[in-house]
C-alpha cells in the first residue's frame, strides 16, 4: 500500500492510502482521512500519462487511477532532485515510472500538483531539506562589524536598517507625487492609486491574500486599488523580456480590475530566480541583471510608477527541490540591498528621475524583510518559519505561511511613514 507524507503544524504524519482528490465536476472517494487542516501533502504513485496541453496528470495509486491538475509553475524533477530539461515532455517521464507528488489543497479550485519527482520520497531531514535552522543571521539583525561572504549587516548596509538621508529625501519627493489619478494618468480626486505585485508563484500566493486582507481593512484608503500581477512560474528572468507573456497577463489583470497602466504608481517586487547556481557573486549578478531589466520594463509600461518596494524570499531550509533552497533564499536579500544602495550612490542605470532627468527605474526601497532562520525567533518581532508554514515542497508557502507574509505586508503599508501617506485611509 502506498503511503503519503503530510506536513501539519511542523509534524510529519504518515497516512495509509491516498487522500481523496477533488476534480472538476467530480470528487474521488476517500481512501484515507486527511489529518487536521494541512494544506499540502506528498503522495506516491505510478505514472500513467501526462496531458501536456491540459496540464493534467494521470497516475495510479492504491489500486485506483487518479487525474490531478498540474500547477502552471510546477517543478518537474528527476530522481536526483534536479530539474528535468524537458519539463512535462521529458523522455524520463514514461508510463510505469514511480513518481512522488507534492499536492496542494487549494480552496477554491481543488487539489493541484506542485512538484512531480521521479522515484520514491526523500525522508524529511534528508540531504535536500528539512532543516529547522541553517545557522544564518537575518540581515536586519547583522551589525556593521558582522560579515557574510564579504557583506556587512543591515538592510541598508553598515548595520543600518534606515535608508541613507539623501536617498530618503528622494523617496519623500517621489512619494509626494503619488496621488489619485484618472485613467489617463492625470491627478484626479476621484481617481485611483494602483499598487501591483511583480514576481513569481510565492509572491502571487502571498500578495493575493494581502489584497483580500487589505481590501477588508478600514486602514486602507478607498482610493487605493490593489492588483496582484505576480504569476506562477514567472521569476525575474521571465519578466526581464519587455514583451514577455507575464506583462501581457499583468495588463489583462489591470483591465479586469478596472484600472489602467497609467494609474499604477507603486509596486511590490519579490526578487528570485528559479534554480539559481553558483556562489553569491555569480547568482547574485544574474538576479541583479534580471531585476534591473524588470524595473526598466515596469517604468516603461507604467509611466507614473514612483516607488518599488523590494523584498527577498522567506526561509528556504525546508526546501525539497532546487527551486530556491538555502542559502539562495537568504542571499537574495543582498541583491535587494545592492540595488538600493547603488541607486542611492548615483548609479546612472538606476536613476529614479527628477527635475534634471527622466526616470530609468522607480525609486527603490525595502518592503518588509521576510526571512528568519527557521525556528530561531527573530529579534524584535519573534518571526519564525515552521515546517507547517511551507507546502509539501518546502518552497511554496502554505496557507499559514501566506498569512504571515500577507499580514506583514498589511502592517508595513498601513504603518510605514512613507507608504502610509498614500495607502492609509484619511490621506485622500
Amino acid at each position: 500500500m502506498n503511503g503519503l507524507r503530510l506536513g501539519c503544524g511542523g509534524m510529519a504524519v504518515w497516512l495509509a492510502g491516498w487522500v481523496a482528490l477533488g476534480l472538476v465536476g467530480a470528487c474521488l472517494a476517500a481512501d484515507a482521512v486527511l489529518v487536521g487542516s494541512a494544506a499540502a501533502f506528498e503522495a506516491v504513485g505510478t505514472l500513467r500519462r501526462i496531458d501536456v496541453a491540459e496540464r493534467r496528470l494521470h497516475v495510479r495509486a492504491n489500486g485506483r487511477d487518479r487525474v490531478v491538475p498540474i500547477a502552471a509553475d510546477a517543478e518537474i524533477l528527476g530522481s536526483d532532485g534536479k530539474v528535468l530539461p524537458g519539463g512535462l515532455q521529458d523522455a524520463l517521464l514514461t508510463s510505469g515510472s514511480t513518481v512522488t507528488l507534492s499536492i496542494e489543497r487549494q480552496v477554491p479550485g481543488g487539489p493541484v500538483v506542485r512538484t512531480i519527482r521521479l522515484g520514491s520520497p526523500v525522508p524529511a531531514g534528508g540531504p535536500d531539506g528539512g532543516r529547522t535552522s541553517v545557522g544564518l543571521r537575518p540581515l536586519n539583525e547583522m551589525a556593521a562589524e558582522d560579515e557574510y561572504k564579504g557583506e556587512d549587516g543591515g538592510l541598508y548596509g553598515a548595520g543600518s536598517n534606515v535608508a541613507p538621508a539623501v536617498h530618503l529625501a528622494k523617496a519623500r519627493e517621489q512619494t509626494a507625487r503619488i496621488v489619485p489619478r484618472d485613467r489617463e494618468g492625470r491627478p484626479a480626486p476621484d481617481g485611483s492609486i494602483v499598487l501591483v505585485s511583480i514576481s513569481m508563484s510565492n509572491a502571487t500566493q502571498e500578495f493575493s491574500l494581502f489584497k483580500q486582507l487589505a481590501d477588508a481593512d478600514p486602514r486602507k484608503s478607498a482610493r487605493v486599488t490593489i492588483v496582484d500581477c505576480a504569476q506562477g512560474g514567472q521569476a525575474m528572468a521571465e519578466w526581464a523580456v519587455p514583451d514577455a507573456r507575464a506583462w501581457s497577463e499583468a495588463d489583462r489583470r489591470l483591465a479586469g480590475a478596472g484600472v489602467t497602466p497609467e494609474q499604477v504608481q507603486v509596486a511590490w517586487i519579490k526578487l528570485a530566480n528559479r534554480a539559481p547556481r553558483g556562489d553569491l557573486p555569480e547568482h547574485g549578478a544574474a538576479l541583479r541583471r534580471d531585476t534591473l531589466a524588470v524595473l526598466r520594463n515596469a517604468t516603461a509600461r507604467f509611466p507614473n510608477l514612483r516607488i518599488a518596494y523590494l523584498g527577498s524570499r522567506i526561509y528556504g531550509g525546508y526546501a525539497r527541490t532546487p527551486t530556491n533552497p538555502e542559502p539562495y533564499a537568504y542571499e537574495g536579500a543582498f541583491v535587494v540591498r545592492r540595488l538600493i544602495l547603488d541607486q542611492a550612490n548615483g548609479d546612472p542605470e538606476l536613476h529614479p528621475g527628477d527635475a534634471e532627468g527622466q526616470a530609468k527605474v522607480p525609486l527603490l526601497l525595502w518592503g518588509p524583510y521576510l526571512w528568519a532562520d527557521g525556528m530561531v525567533p527573530r529579534r524584535g518581532d519573534g518571526l519564525v518559519w515552521e515546517r507547517g508554514d511551507l507546502a509539501g515542497d518546502g518552497t511554496h508557502p502554505s496557507p499559514s505561511g501566506r498569512r504571515k507574509v500577507a499580514e506583514m505586508l498589511l502592517v508595513f503599508f498601513a504603518t510605514d511613514p512613507l507608504a502610509s501617506s498614500w495607502f492609509a485611509a484619511g490621506t485622500e
